[in-house]
C-alpha cells in the first residue's frame, strides 16, 4: 500500500478526493480521515485546484461587473422583481441551496450509501 493515498478505495475513496478538492478549493484545504494527502500529486493538484478556486471566480465576476458597467440602465416596470425586498432574498437563497444540494450530495453520499449497501 505504499505510495498510494486513499485508505479507502471504492466509492468512499471517491467522495474523500471529491471532498478534498472541493475544499482545497474554497475553503482552507481539510480532508477526511481515510485520505493521505501528503504526496506530491495530491500536493500539486490540490495547490492547483486552491489557485484555480481562488482566482477562477475573481476574474469571472470582475469581467462580469465590468460589462455590467457599461449597459445602459433599464427603466422598472410593472414586470421588474424588485432587489430589495424579501422576497428576492428567499428567492436567491433557495436557489442556491437548491443548486448547491444538487451539485454535491449525490456524491458525497454515494460512498456511505454504496459501502452500505455491500
Amino acid at each position: 500500500m505504499e505510495g498510494t493515498s486513499l485508505l479507502n478505495p471504492g466509492s468512499h475513496g471517491f467522495s474523500e478526493l471529491l471532498y478534498a478538492f472541493t475544499s482545497a478549493a474554497n475553503n482552507n484545504g481539510s480532508a477526511f480521515g481515510g485520505i493521505t494527502a501528503n504526496t506530491p500529486w495530491l500536493n500539486a493538484s490540490l495547490g492547483v485546484a486552491m489557485l484555480l478556486g481562488r482566482f477562477v471566480p475573481i476574474v469571472l465576476v470582475l469581467s462580469l461587473a465590468g460589462s455590467l458597467a457599461v449597459q445602459d440602465p433599464v427603466p422598472a416596470t410593472a414586470g421588474t422583481l424588485p432587489t430589495h425586498r424579501p422576497l428576492f432574498v428567499a428567492l436567491l437563497f433557495g436557489v442556491v441551496v437548491i443548486i448547491a444540494a444538487l451539485t454535491y450530495f449525490p456524491m458525497l453520499a454515494l460512498g456511505p450509501l454504496a459501502e452500505g449497501l455491500l
